[in-house]
């Protein structure tokens, strides 16, 4: 009898509070299913690259023996997905790094008809691409809210992985975290959505919906175990709303304007924050003001670390560099930095981002002081960091380090970016011995020769 009230009572309390039964989940999960997947396509990239007979071995020939080696067209086939974001025009957006070599693009839609695609624009530091077909009766997305996204919220995706025989596949999990960068190492910009909801090679570009039905991000890469390509309970995708911007920027422009600031900086550490009489180890600290920048015009100075942007807190790097790039140029943004312990705020009116060559000129025109190393640094075009000058009678100097050197490791701390520089070299002091990881380029007319080494630098 008391077995009997008490399932009485549980299913009385759980039709007053609301609590979903299982055939109000399956609902969901098929309307979510319906609604998305005439919106999702399969994205067929037909590419071709010229290749030599050792290319395909992996072994690099030098330019100037090329000649005597036969090349030959390799061609290949990748899948990947997309989701049609207007239905008038026939555009589409994906990740770039599905269509970025593509000599040929197919769209496969829901219904199977096929349509050859153009591109619109690319932009590699976002991995966003929109593409247009010519195509009527299309279905078109609802647009979600990404930035209301809570852990624990179910997500649906759906795309193409493995092969167009498995297109339309539809997955569901939860979203375990929302913005977390430093995923892919070579991108700049991150602020992905995590959840595990089964993605794998294929649902690149694919949709990732909430439970009414609207688009809240692009599916993008997942975490591996470094042998295989599966998924892995680990997907990331990229916030809808961080993608608008750049799909519009894309249709309008063809390519995207992002704003620029001017600086290099670096993360706080423990000892960082004591040095500068900090709360804790929140913020970045400027290690570099650029000829002519934005934080040069608003007078901005090296070791100030900043902590808000409109009132918006900066824990890190990655904080800062998506805000600044998520803004247009033109326009007027709040700084609160900490500068010898004083709270200070700074109005700055963003620029647009110079080129590539604009912005490694400024580098090379920053006069900058010898480092605790006794170097003087600047990023390259690859943005490796090179030596342009040794300080001499230092420990540096005496064991050889020369101009045009690069910078490779710093102790145990790889160096891939002047961020890294800097915080390897902020809690050396005088005395201490530094292991530098170090790489020389020999050119000649003919040839190059690269080698590697390590040196043992005592700081003075």
């Amino acid at each position: 009898m008391k077995k009997h009230i008490i399932i009485i009572f549980a299913l009385f309390f759980s039709q007053i509070i609301g609590i979903p039964s299982k055939d109000d989940f399956n609902k969901k999960f098929i309307e979510v299913a319906s609604k998305g997947n005439p919106t999702v396509v399969s994205i067929i990239s037909e590419t071709v690259r010229e290749n030599n007979m050792f290319g395909g071995f992996g072994f690099g020939v030098p330019k100037e023996f090329e000649d005597m080696f036969p090349q030959f067209e390799e061609r290949g086939r990748s899948l990947g997905s997309g989701v049609i974001i207007d239905e008038i025009n026939g555009y589409i957006v994906t990740n770039n790094h599905v269509v970025e070599r593509a000599e040929s693009i197919k769209i496969v839609l829901y219904d199977d008809r096929e349509f050859e695609a153009e591109v619109i624009g690319r932009h590699e530091q976002t991995d966003l691409a929109v593409l247009k077909i010519k195509a009527d009766n299309l279905s078109q997305v609802d647009m979600g809210d990404s930035d209301k996204l809570q852990p624990g919220e179910w997500v649906i995706a759906i795309g193409s992985p493995f092969g167009i025989n498995l297109n339309h596949t539809v997955t569901a999990g939860i979203i375990s975290a929302t913005g977390r960068s430093d995923v892919i190492s070579a991108r700049n910009f991150e602020d992905f959505i995590q959840h595990d909801a089964a993605i794998n090679p294929g649902n690149s570009g694919g949709g990732l919906f909430n439970l009414d039905g609207k688009l809240i991000g692009i599916n993008n890469a997942i975490a591996t175990d470094g042998w295989s390509r599966t998924n892995a309970g680990v997907g990331f995708a990229i916030p809808i709303n961080q993608t608008k911007r750049i799909i519009e920027d894309l249709i309008s422009m063809g390519d995207v304007k992002g704003a620029w600031l001017g600086i290099s900086f670096q993360e706080i550490s423990e000892n960082l924050s004591l040095k500068l009489d900090l709360d804790d180890t929140k913020g970045v600290m400027v290690t570099q003001i650029l000829k002519n920048s934005p934080a040069e015009n608003a007078n901005l100075q090296k070791q100030d670390v900043i902590i808000e942007i409109d009132g918006q807190k900066i824990n890190g790097t990655s904080d800062l560099r998506n805000i600044i790039f998520h803004k247009y140029p033109g326009t007027e943004i709040n700084l609160t930095i900490m500068r010898k312990g004083q709270k200070i705020n700074k109005i700055v009116i963003l620029s647009d981002r110079p080129s590539d060559e604009a912005l490694y000129g400024s580098y090379e025109e920053e006069k900058a002081d010898f480092d605790l190393l006794g170097l003087k640094i600047q990023t390259d075009k690859n943005g490796s960091i090179k030596v342009t000058e040794v300080k001499k009678e230092t420990s540096a100097y005496k064991e050889d380090i020369k101009e045009g050197d690069i910078i490779t490791q710093i102790d145990e701390k790889n160096i891939d970016n002047i961020e890294n520089y800097y915080d390897a070299i902020a809690n050396i002091v005088s005395g201490d011995i530094v292991l530098v990881g170090v790489t020389t380029i020999n050119q000649s007319k003919n040839f190059s020769q690269t080698y590697s080494r390590y040196i043992a630098i005592k700081v003075d």
